[in-house]
């Protein structure tokens, strides 16, 4: 039997994704950081875009927040009280205590300085109290404090935002002279007042502004960290405020780039038009960033005035509906965007977090709630899970002692035979 040929047609449907359309899936992706390295790279080869940092004239939230504080002598604030990841950063550094080995009146002394950490990462008591408090010299406090300064990430147990930022600076291998001696006039670095601080040392303006870039690196509040809504330390993409009429959110300029297009000389084919689709990329993603913030942020007042224990319930959904926009399209934005708050950096997919129960609180806001609890215990009486359920249950809006033991564990407490054996000798 001979085989035959034949010719047929049917009709199918294929999603191509162009160049264009890739460029800008990636650019929502892209956090501040990684978009700005790309930026770079593209105005390396292409000359009419041109790439424009902006100055360092204004801190951040937790900057402003932590110069305050240097102001008025370093001691806690109520925002610090009332924001403090508690219990994970103790169990953080009692661990890298018990690691050390010291001898029982080095364990002691080592104690009653974790216990004298603020949520920041702060000591916020005198050594001087704290000696006397143990009946130790203070030249025998000194020595233990100096051991657990060691203890990562670095600028735990720091007296003041200076010394904090130069532990984070020696460990980085940066401290020098002309550092330390910035560090030594932060009063003039806050002010912005450049000329009169090189003036003061001896150095440029430009060592001053290149210093400067070296010390934004680093965190002044090393203990917010441990808060389960806490992104890693790096520039936020964007950067909430209160105003007049409430939250505002803005994009994070000392982070990101601004762009502009160049006349050049002798223009190679394409090159112009390709940094004008750049360009405009760019301020689609701004925009849909802003659109989509906004909105999360919008729903979470509460907590932006109160901490993360105010966490509303929320999810992806009701934003996407709010803004127009698809739910993927929401969820490629938020991965890996972080947020500066007066409450520390926050990362945006954070925020997201179902209702317990019908008209309850949201999970996220109960795990916030538990360790706060824990951190505020009786250190001889520690609460039971069941306890802890009690006191965590509202009328029509029971917790199970599963729950807490669920979310105990994800938040790294130990159960309360554990914390009373960790806090006897406190």
């Amino acid at each position: 039997m001979k085989s035959r040929q034949s010719i047929s047609q049917n009709t199918s449907q294929r999603l191509t994704l162009h160049t264009g359309l890739l460029t800008s899936i990636r650019f929502l992706k892209a956090d501040a950081s990684g978009l700005s390295r790309y930026l770079e790279e593209a105005a390396a080869d292409n000359p009419h875009l041109v790439v424009e940092r902006r100055g360092h004239s204004e801190w951040l939230p937790r900057w402003t927040d932590a110069f305050r504080r240097m102001g008025q002598g370093g001691g806690p604030d109520e925002i610090d009280t009332v924001a403090g990841a508690g219990p994970s950063l103790m169990a953080h550094v009692m661990d890298a205590i018990e690691a050390m080995g010291l001898s029982p009146r080095e364990q002691s002394i080592a104690e009653a300085l974790a216990d004298a950490l603020e949520p920041s990462g702060w000591i916020g008591r005198p050594l001087r109290d704290i000696s006397a408090e143990t009946r130790a010299s203070l030249p025998e406090t000194e020595a233990v404090l100096k051991r657990l300064q060691g203890i990562e990430p670095p600028g735990l147990f720091a007296r003041s935002l200076a010394e904090c930022l130069a532990l984070q600076a020696r460990d980085a291998g940066v401290l020098d002279a002309t550092l330390q001696a910035i560090l030594d006039r932060l009063d003039l670095l806050a002010q912005g007042d450049f000329a009169r601080l090189a003036r003061s040392i001896g150095i440029t303006e430009a060592e001053v502004a290149a210093r400067l870039r070296v010390i934004r690196s680093f965190d002044p509040k090393p203990g917010a960290q441990f808060s389960a809504f806490a992104a890693p330390t790096r520039e936020p993409d964007l950067v909430v405020q209160k105003g007049r009429d409430g939250w505002v959110v803005a994009l994070n300029r000392s982070a990101l780039p601004d762009l502009r297009l160049a006349d050049v000389a002798n223009p190679k084919a394409g090159q112009r038009g390709a940094a004008r689709s750049l360009i405009k990329m760019v301020e689609g993603r701004n925009a849909t960033l802003l659109k989509v913030a906004g909105a999360i942020l919008k729903h979470q007042s509460a907590a932006l005035d109160r901490g993360p224990q105010m966490l509303a319930p929320m999810t992806m959904a009701d934003i996407a509906a709010e803004v127009d926009l698809a739910q993927s399209t929401v969820s490629r934005i938020v991965a890996g965007t972080a947020v500066d708050t007066p409450h520390g950096t926050w990362w945006l997919r954070a925020l997201f977090s179902q209702a317990k129960s019908e008209g309850g609180q949201s999970a996220a806001a109960l795990r916030e709630r538990l360790s706060r609890l824990v951190a505020s215990e009786d250190a001889a009486h520690p609460l039971s899970d069941a306890a802890l359920a009690a006191v965590l249950s509202s009328p029509g809006f029971d917790v199970a002692r599963r729950t807490v033991a669920k979310y105990r564990g994800m938040l790294g407490i130990p159960p309360a035979h554990r914390r009373r054996k960790d806090r006897a000798s406190s």
